[in-house]
Formats: structure tokens, sequence, C-alpha cells
């Protein structure tokens, strides 16, 4: 099962758990990331947080219209859309010039509000018009509180300015039809988007308009200020570590922001003074990445070749770099069903609370090859970390993640990992308490090491 046969006493010397035991030091990891998905109801608030998080560890914004200064030793970050963030730390010393990187997104299936948000109904009903985004599971998003949140554009005299909207109350639901309505509910029941899906907002206590009222107020402005919106909307359910063990972690949005989470942790507590360490979490990855901050977007290698220049390399100095640097692309990953182990590969099958899976597909719907794997997976060796291996079943497609798509844009060596997890696309979403502290230590380790790459010929790691 283990893609390392790594002693799991060591692994809990590194962070403190193991499969069989679940410490103090797991749980509290597991409740910070938590908190953080708290922190994260949109892709705006969680590079919002992010940026939080960055600017309270000294951190210098760039922003994109302006000239970079960047130095040795320094630490900095820069936003697109605001939805999207990259964060770099620059190594002292540099000997070996390289990149040494990890991506998430910051994006997670649900449903948009349209620009024209009421429908009107029978009885005086009041319902939010509401489209997919991403592979939603319709299911899981009935009859519970659900929210709306985002970004609303305002004008301010001759300024339009964007603002976050968060209500922080239970406003919406999606109801089902009682199953002596529709007696085959447990059989045959597929949602019409265009039909069911469409949540409650009123049985008649608000009038037309009500909806554009209530966000103008949460933005702190009148109705006619509000330009434009993206909204989105939250499911309410707090999260949850559970279990007689605390073996389990569930909330909303865990993919991505569970792997968000992860890198961001191993990336503030990392040190290496010779390569650019660099955080990525990119949004758009649930509608293909194909948008001006996604990962198949110029964000990166715009980024990439302002850093080179502004600590005075040249493009040919870039290219070489590129080509001794290396990417971990962190997306979630498919832990083995409890009620279905038949639909997961028989060999490739990964567990919660036994680490980092590392995912490859022959479709290279993930980037991982041998190459990078050996290298990835002799730095978790080395730091006693465990890792899993993954694999879909021959006869199951599998879905794809954004590690391929960054690299159409800036090519590098790049391998594919994940947090385990079950019901994924779900809107309340499960993963192993030991696994946030696992999964920061394997990606803690790769930041720290000192890795040089020779083409795909060979790869040193040094002390």
């Amino acid at each position: 099962m283990a893609d390392e046969m790594i002693d799991k006493g060591s692994a809990s010397a590194q962070a403190g758990s193991s499969a069989e035991s679940i410490g103090a030091a797991d749980v509290r990891a597991a409740h910070d990331m938590a908190a953080f998905v708290q922190e994260c109801p949109s892709m705006f608030h969680a590079a919002a947080s992010l940026r939080r998080r960055l600017d309270a560890e000294g951190f210098a914004y760039l922003p994109e219209s302006k000239p970079w200064e960047v130095r040795r030793g320094g630490c900095y970050y820069t936003v697109r859309n605001n939805s999207s963030v990259i964060a770099f730390k620059v190594g002292a010393r540099l000997d070996g010039y390289r990149f040494q990187l990890t991506a998430s997104h910051s994006d997670s299936p649900t449903y948009k509000v349209k620009a024209a948000p009421e429908l009107s109904s029978p009885s005086g009903y009041m319902r939010l018009n509401v489209e997919a985004y991403g592979g939603v599971m319709d299911h899981t998003w009935f009859d519970k509180p659900l929210s709306v949140a985002g970004r609303v554009l305002v004008r301010l005299g001759d300024r339009v300015e964007s603002r976050l909207v968060a209500p922080d109350e239970d406003l919406l639901l999606i109801p089902r039809v009682p199953i002596h309505l529709d007696r085959e509910a447990n059989s045959r029941f597929v949602p019409n988007r265009a039909v069911d899906m469409c949540p409650v907002m009123s049985a008649g206590a608000l009038g037309p308009g009500s909806f554009d009222r209530l966000i103008a107020q949460e933005a702190g402005v009148a109705p006619e200020q509000v330009l434009a919106r993206d909204l989105f909307l939250v499911n309410r359910q707090q999260p949850s570590v559970w279990g007689w063990g605390n073996e389990f972690v569930s909330a909303p949005r865990l993919d991505d922001l569970g792997c968000a989470y992860v890198s961001l942790a191993a990336f503030l507590a990392a040190e290496n003074e010779d390569a650019v360490s660099v955080l990525c979490c990119f949004d758009n990855e649930e509608v293909g990445s194909n948008t001006k901050q996604g990962a198949m977007s110029t964000f990166l290698r715009d980024s990439l070749e302002r850093v080179n220049a502004a600590l005075g390399f040249t493009p040919e100095q870039l290219r070489c770099a590129l080509a001794k640097s290396m990417l971990v692309s962190c997306d979630n990953a498919h832990a083995v069903h409890p009620n279905h182990p038949e639909l997961y590969d028989e060999g490739n099958r990964i567990m919660l609370n036994r680490g980092l899976a590392v995912k490859e597909a022959a479709n290279q719907k993930y980037c991982t090859d041998a190459f990078s794997r050996a290298v990835f997976c002799a730095i978790c060796r080395d730091a006693g970390v465990p890792l899993q291996r993954f694999a879909n079943r021959s006869d199951m497609p599998g879905g794809s993640t954004l590690g391929n798509l960054s690299n159409m844009q800036v090519s590098m060596h790049a391998v594919d990992v994940g947090l385990p997890q079950l019901a994924m696309h779900s809107s309340y979403e499960t993963a192993g308490v030991a696994d946030v502290a696992l999964g920061t230590a394997a990606l803690e380790a790769f930041y720290n090491a000192d890795v040089r790459i020779e083409d795909a010929d060979f790869a040193e790691l040094h002390p």
C-alpha cells in the first residue's frame, strides 16, 4: 500500500502521528485546517485568507501592475483577479539556482448566482436562479442551510471597487420533494438543475429586489451602487473532527482547500537558501483552468520571469533554472470507499491517515512520471514521511488536476500528490485527521530539500 515502506514510528517522529494512533498534535492540525476552510467560503475569500497569513509572516505584496523589486533572502507574493495567489521565498545563496513549487487551487464545486438572481414562484415563494460551477454532486446540496459568498463590484463616485461579501447567516435551502409525492426518490431521482436545484429564499415575506438589497447591505452600499457580482452558494455546515478515535475531519470544500492549507503550512515552515521556494494557489481548476487566473494562464510564467529579471538573471538563466526545477501539484485524491472497494484499483488503493498519495495515470491526466516520483519519494524517505500510491481502475478514466495544465505554460519536472478523502465533490467531504500533519511534513521535506536535477538523467539530494 505505501509507496515507500517507511517505519510508522519514524513517520510519527516527523509528523506526530501514525495510522494506528491519532495524537493531540494531529487533532490540532486538523482543527487549524478546518478553521482555514471556514475562512474561505469562496475563491476570493481563500485568496484573502492566504494574503492575511502571508502578511502576518512579513511577506511583501508585489502588485502585478507595478514594477517588482526582489532581493535574495526576501519573501514576496502577488495576486491575480483577487482569487489566485503566488508567493515566493528567495534563498540567500541560490547555489544551483532553481524553483521548488507546490500548486493547489482555491475553488470548489458549487453553484453560481446568475446576473438576474430572483425567480418568482407559486404562492409567493422567492427562489434564486443558479447554475452549476464545476462537477457538483447535486444530491448532496438538498435540505442543508446555505448562504452565498464571493465578491461584488461597487461604484463609489468615479471609482469601481471590489468588496468581499459572506453573510454569516442561514439564508437559503434547497428542499426535496417529499417521498409521498415521488415514490421513486430512492431509486431513480436525477435532479434537473433548472428546476430542482433552485434555493428557496422566502415564502412570501420578501419582495422583488430583496436579494440585491441584501448583498448591497453586506457590501455597505446602496443597491444602485452594486454594478456586478461573482457570488456562489455556500454550505453552512460546520467542520467537524469526529470518530471514537478522532480519525476523521469533515468540512465543505476540502477539495482543494485541504491541500491549499498543508501547502501553505509547509511553505511557511521550510527554509531553503539555495532555491526560490514558490507557493501557487490557482482559481478555476474545477472548470478547466482556462482563465486568466487559472493554472493554464500565464500567471505562473509571468511571475517567475519577473522574479528572474528582478534578481538580475537573464532569460537564458531562467530556462536553465526551470530545467532544474520541480513542481508538486497538490489536489486531493480518492481514498477507498468502505462500501465500494470494487471501484478502486486493487493494487493502488489509498487509505485515510496513511499519508499523501502520489497519483499517476498513463493518459497523463496526472503529471507524475518515473523521474518525478523517484525524486519526491526519495525526499520523503529521507525525511521519514510515509507516502501512498494511487491509480484509477483501468476501465475508469478518473479526474484531472492542475499540474499538467500549468506545465503547458512553464515546463519542469512535476509530480501529482493529494490528501486522501471520501466523497469528493460532495457539499461535505471527509479526510483523515493524521493526513493533515503527514501531508504538511511531506511538503515541508520537499521545500527543504537541496535537489540538484540534471535534465532527466539524475538528481542529487544533498544534506
